[in-house]
């Protein structure tokens, strides 16, 4: 997309964990005391992005069925209880509206509770609920996607959503879903990823034709991208939350 070429970089110095060192798919560890939500560096360039985005087609960047809209709506309260014990120097939570880092009010309104959620947080969701014997997707905030669309996984079950990820075969989406099956309310994971990009746009619905992804590495890239992905169950719904906080790093070899 020309408007693209015209955009400042969105670039973190580091992430809090050691991306060079993988751990065997799915890679998941236990979330411990850690936060399921970051603010780093970039929250203010992150969060103008998301503005944007948010303000466009609302089906490019949201999804709600209407039988995970409870769980939405438990989404947003949970992510207010977090500021408010977690993030409280540097969030002013009322009951009518949030009073974010950068200064920016966002009202709360739990009748679009993902849409309020993406004026927030740098983190998107996904909301999975569980239909016969699978996970299917019921509800997201994805506005920084690294290589989907989200309408070509929204309703869908866990098999069909890692259909064109080549280390997800058969047996590692049986894996997975017992992983989501098993997840406990108050005892979530995490994991991450590493993607090679020449690109640090950070709303990669699709890769270019000519550059994008490159999954050989930093030697022909000039930009790591990781996501901490998070997965949490909700007590009350009893849906799994899949969170994404997206870090864009300039490669150690970047040339120019």
């Amino acid at each position: 997309m020309r408007y693209r070429a015209a955009m400042a970089e969105i670039l973190q110095h580091s992430v809090p964990y050691d991306v060079m060192v993988p751990l065997p798919l799915p890679g998941v560890r236990p979330l411990g005391d850690d936060p399921w939500i970051l603010v780093d560096e970039t929250y203010g360039a992150q969060m103008q992005r998301r503005a944007a985005l948010l303000a466009g087609p609302r089906e490019r960047v949201l999804y709600l069925e209407e039988g995970a809209r409870a769980a939405a709506v438990e989404l947003l309260h949970a992510v207010l209880a977090l500021l408010r014990s977690r993030f409280d120097a540097q969030f002013q939570v009322s009951a009518q509206e949030v009073v974010r880092p950068d200064g920016v009010r966002v009202p709360i309104d739990a009748s679009d509770p993902l849409h309020t959620l993406g004026h927030l947080v740098q983190e998107d969701f996904c909301i999975l609920q569980k239909r016969g014997e699978e996970h299917v997707m019921t509800g997201a905030v994805l506005c920084f996607p690294a290589g989907w669309w989200l309408k070509d996984k929204a309703g869908r079950p866990l098999s069909r959503i890692h259909e064109p990820v080549a280390p997800y075969d058969e047996t590692m989406t049986r894996r997975v879903q017992r992983l989501f099956d098993g997840v406990q309310s108050g005892r979530g994971m995490w994991r991450f990823n590493a993607l090679w990009y020449q690109d640090p746009e950070l709303h990669q619905p699709e890769l270019p034709p000519r550059a994008g992804r490159d999954v050989r590495g930093p030697e022909t890239c000039d930009y790591l991208r990781s996501e901490r992905q998070c997965i949490l169950r909700l007590p009350v719904s009893d849906a799994v939350v899949f969170s994404i906080h997206s870090f864009v790093l300039k490669s150690p070899n970047r040339r120019g």
